[in-house]
């Protein structure tokens, strides 16, 4: 029986192409890629005072666009491509119509398709990290740093946990989209980062109100709807549990938030919409490594555990140990990325299904992919004790990882440019660095009053009109 015409191969749709498959691929790609812009780039350019809003933004918006042309240039075959080191695979470019219009080494699409897939995930990892750095780093920094940390600490955790030829891969580690690659990686980078940079203005530190909560609330929507693309396009195919790991991520989110937001309730007296949206981040990154290998009910009880825990470590443990008060984290990614991520990771290696990791994984491997609980129920604990040892050991190297390339890229960047803003620029903020503010307005809490009496000094204030309005020339 022959194939209707728009099924029939041909030279632009080969035999090995699923078209259902690659035009999710691409949308779950886009998906990610409205996360970071304009999703974080608007959360960022409203959570901040309004003198930063600009520079926040802006960090975000040259992150994607440089992350891309080093992705290209040498990063995506870094990060998957045929082994260099133990580490990494071999620098080469990604733009050659050969390459590109080959089948990806996974799924049932071509390797153009797969670039652009995996650059948004390493775009948004490198927005992540400047997270932790609105407000006092140094742009020119910032436009060094990016480039070198996604060439020699992303595409290293890349290459380890993701590549099939990477050695934790090999290991069977279970990191569904990104818990330790992406969130880890840019909650404990980040904090680095912040450590190396130095704080913002004590003025700043001690008053930071966002510009606008309610920008700030769609960028925060912009990046939990786009999640759905972030977890459910990691099977690479649309399958069913492609399904599971969106409705998961959903679920999880939605238990976070409103846990975090009970917390805040309880303890502060307020529903804090900054606290929810922290609750919601908190959510969506906890189940990130686990979303098509868990049960729904186990997507609710990480919910619930990333909605608390998070929050206790950001609300109260943060000003109990030194090196959390000491290092000034803006968004505190820390708690966040590197916290949530860490628990998303070890909660998978305990609530893992057998059963899901092998339609995730294609493999019937019977000594890998298996959660704790499920271990001792089915009395194959040395199995599940296995796992659980291999989530822990790829959180040790991803911190490891981290902590020494990210304090390396910046020791060498302050050696030829400051990383952290002057006093002077760190006082006037958007206007100093850019030349531009975000607002036509007058300045912060300055009232229309002030700002006439300042124009026409105090004498040649204009009387008031018979409305009490001021009657202009």
């Amino acid at each position: 029986m022959s194939l209707p015409l728009n099924l029939q191969p041909d030279e632009g749709s080969p035999e090995w192409l699923n078209k259902g498959d690659n035009a999710w691929q691409l949308t779950a790609a886009t998906l990610v890629g409205l996360q970071s812009v304009p999703g974080l780039v608007i959360l960022y350019g409203s959570i901040v005072k309004k003198k930063w809003a600009v520079n926040s933004a802006f960090m975000a918006l040259y992150a994607f666009a440089a992350v891309l042309i080093c992705w290209v240039g040498w990063g995506y075959q870094m990060a998957f491509g045929k082994e260099f080191i133990k580490f990494m695979g071999r620098p080469d470019v990604s733009l050659d119509e050969k390459f590109l219009l080959k089948r990806a080494f996974l799924g049932y699409f071509p390797n153009a398709t797969m670039v652009y897939f995996q650059f948004v995930f390493a775009a948004i990892t490198l927005i992540l990290i400047a997270g932790a750095l609105l407000g006092r780093m140094n742009f020119h920094a910032w436009m060094v740093f990016v480039p070198l940390w996604m060439t020699f600490s992303y595409t290293i955790g890349a290459y380890s946990m993701w590549c099939p030829t990477g050695w934790l891969a090999k290991l069977g580690i279970i990191d569904y989209s990104g818990g330790y690659v992406i969130h880890l990686s840019s909650g404990v980078a980040g904090f680095t980062a912040a450590y190396w940079v130095g704080p913002r203005a004590t003025k700043d530190r001690e008053r930071f109100p966002p510009n606008n909560i309610l920008l700030m609330l769609a960028g925060a929507g912009l990046l939990w709807m786009g999640w759905t693309g972030f977890n459910g396009g990691d099977p690479y195919t649309v399958s069913t549990d492609a399904s599971l790991a969106v409705l998961n991520t959903h679920v999880c989110t939605a238990t976070s938030l409103l846990t975090w937001l009970l917390l805040d309730i309880l303890f502060f007296g307020k529903p804090s919409v900054i606290g929810a949206t922290q609750g919601m981040i908190t959510g969506l990154v906890c189940i990130t490594p686990a979303a098509g290998v868990v049960q729904g009910w186990a997507a609710i009880l990480m919910g619930i555990m990333s909605g608390s825990i998070p929050w206790y470590t950001m609300m109260v443990l943060h000003k109990k140990i030194w090196l959390l008060k000491q290092v000034d984290d803006t968004m505190a990614v820390f708690h966040t990325h590197a916290v949530a991520g860490s628990l998303g990771g070890i909660l998978t290696g305990f609530f893992a299904n057998p059963k899901l990791n092998r339609i995730f994984y294609l493999v019937d491997d019977w000594e890998h992919y298996i959660g704790l609980a499920y271990g001792l129920q089915n009395g194959r604990t040395t199995a599940g004790f296995r796992q659980m040892g291999i989530q822990l050991l790829g959180i040790v190297f991803i911190v490891s990882l981290n902590v020494v390339m990210t304090s390396l890229i910046c020791w060498t960047i302050r050696l030829v440019i400051p990383l952290r803003l002057t006093d002077d620029e760190l006082q006037i903020g958007d206007d100093a660095i850019h030349g531009e503010e975000a607002y036509a307005l007058w300045g912060d809490g300055e009232k229309y009053e002030s700002r006439i009496n300042s124009i026409y000094g105090a004498e040649e204030f204009p009387p008031p009109g018979p409305k009490g309005e001021v009657q202009m020339a």
